[in-house]
Formats: C-alpha cells, sequence, structure tokens
C-alpha cells in the first residue's frame, strides 16, 4: 500500500513541477499538469525538448491599449 501512495505523491509532485516549467515556456499551466499526471516523466521530456511558442501580438485588451514598438 505505501508503494501506491508514494508512486502517487511522486507523479502529482512531478506534474506541479511540469506545470511551472510549461508556464515558463509560455504553455498552458493547467493542461500541461494534467498531461503530467498521465503521461509522469515522458511528458517532463516534452516539455524540456520543444521549444517555447512564438510571442503572440499584443492586444487591445491590454492597459494603456495597443503601442507600434517602431513609433
Amino acid at each position: 500500500m505505501d508503494t501506491y501512495v508514494g508512486s502517487g505523491l511522486f507523479m502529482f509532485s512531478l506534474a506541479v513541477i511540469n506545470a511551472g516549467l510549461a508556464e515558463q515556456k509560455n504553455r498552458s499551466r493547467w493542461a500541461w499538469f494534467l498531461i503530467s499526471l498521465l503521461l509522469g516523466p515522458i511528458a517532463t521530456l516534452l516539455i524540456v525538448v520543444w521549444e517555447a511558442p512564438a510571442p503572440v501580438a499584443p492586444s487591445m485588451s491590454h492597459r494603456g491599449g495597443w503601442k507600434n514598438p517602431d513609433e
């Protein structure tokens, strides 16, 4: 019984760590948390190996509106 509790705690801890890693690479924290619960260390490998997506252009919803960086 202790083995199941220990492995469950490990998987949960790994999922929390992966969520933080995913957020640093501009990915969805919650999506990668759930993926990590299912895939475990494989999800960690995917987060580390895949390149971060390109940043999204600022939208008008940001405070102060959109500003052209070239001006």
